[in-house]
């Protein structure tokens, strides 16, 4: 007589969930803030939301994303905790271009096959991420589904909840004529476009993750894998020095992620405006032309997909520029002047001149 059927001969392994939660709970401690009530393992995370009631008119924000393929980079480089890094740069400076505090985050992995040691890790980063963020970890869930993924197979998505005062939102609507552009330099590719990226180095060029390129100055797995730089709780402290007065010189923000510069910018662009960008500015990383050689990829196709060294942008008062460059550097975040807004009618995003060399 045969063995009955049972989930672990299914291929879910309810203990090696256990043991993951186990090893993951040191990382999750880190991630933490006054209003979290309990810990790890319950149905739902708690967080106090009594501090909501000093705001005059708080506003919750809400912002989700994953980091698409650029998992498989990690899969194959067998390194697992750095995309926690990606995971929470693309949803809490999602939240922050509207002037929201990140409050509180939790995550999803799906996997083939739980390996405790390796969720831990994906955790390990999420975790170090939110502390970079101010933002506390409060729950998460990790799903084992053999059959549609192979045992070496993840997924990770993420969600997290912010605050702002009503009358201090961040937008289109504080956008004015002659206000200027300051970009915020990426840390590299971040975690958009890596369809493209990954087709160019794998399928076209036939590189490998251990090719070690003089141009990059290390390995292409190593530049591939770079975290993303995580902007939230930099620009929070750029928003608060900028705007406490009555001036209020910061007017917008953009995030640049999947859609590039000019796309993600122009969601804050009112219609009756237009932007001017000047390329010259700046030079992206060498990986960004590299793509472009390798891939034979039209400058306005690698525009529209990655976001060519910068990651972050701010709009802003003229007279508030240098201050701002000054802050963000004092935090180790290169900016600079890149643009305008102009009086044109359109709401659009133009890109002109030739990046610098």
């Amino acid at each position: 007589m045969s063995e009955g059927a049972s989930y672990a001969s299914a291929g879910v392994d309810i203990e090696a969930g256990d043991r993951a939660v186990e090893l993951m709970k040191e990382w999750v401690a880190k991630a933490t803030r006054p209003e979290v009530v309990g810990g790890l393992g319950g149905f739902a995370g708690l967080f106090d939301a009594t501090a909501l009631t000093s705001y005059r008119r708080p506003l919750l924000a809400t912002s989700t994303d994953g980091i698409g393929t650029k998992v498989a980079i990690a899969q194959k480089l067998d390194k697992h905790d750095t995309i926690g890094f990606d995971l929470v740069g693309m949803v809490v400076d999602d939240l922050v271009v509207c002037g929201a505090e990140p409050l509180f985050m939790t995550d999803y992995i799906c996997t083939g096959k739980v390996v405790p040691e390796t969720i831990a890790q994906i955790v390990k980063g999420i975790a170090e991420a939110c502390v970079e963020a101010g933002t506390a970890l409060v729950g998460g869930e990790t799903a084992e589904h053999p059959g549609l993924l192979k045992a070496d197979e993840y997924d990770v998505a993420g969600a997290a909840t912010g605050v702002v005062e009503a009358d201090e939102v961040l937008g289109a609507e504080r956008v004015r004529a002659g206000d200027v552009v300051l970009a915020m330099a990426s840390s590299g590719l971040h975690s958009n476009g890596y369809s493209l990226v990954r087709h160019v180095f794998f399928d076209r060029a036939k590189w490998t993750l251990d090719r070690e390129v003089p141009e990059l100055g290390t390995t292409l797995g190593e530049v591939l894998l770079t975290p993303t730089r995580v902007y939230a709780k930099h620009c929070l402290e750029l928003i608060q020095e900028l705007n406490d007065g009555e001036g209020r010189p910061l007017h917008a923000m953009s995030h640049i992620t999947g859609g590039g510069f000019a796309a993600n910018l122009a969601r804050v662009i009112p219609a009756e405006l237009s932007v001017r960008i000047d390329r010259s500015t700046w030079t992206p990383a060498p990986i960004f032309g590299l793509v472009g050689l390798l891939g034979d990829v039209a400058l306005p196709e690698l525009e529209k997909t990655l976001n060519m060294g910068a990651g972050m942008v701010a709009v802003l008062d003229p007279y508030a520029a240098d201050a701002a460059i000054q802050a963000l550097a004092a935090r180790d975040i290169p900016a600079w002047v890149c643009g305008e807004v102009t009086a044109t009618p359109g709401g659009t995003v133009t890109l002109e001149g030739a990046y610098a060399k």
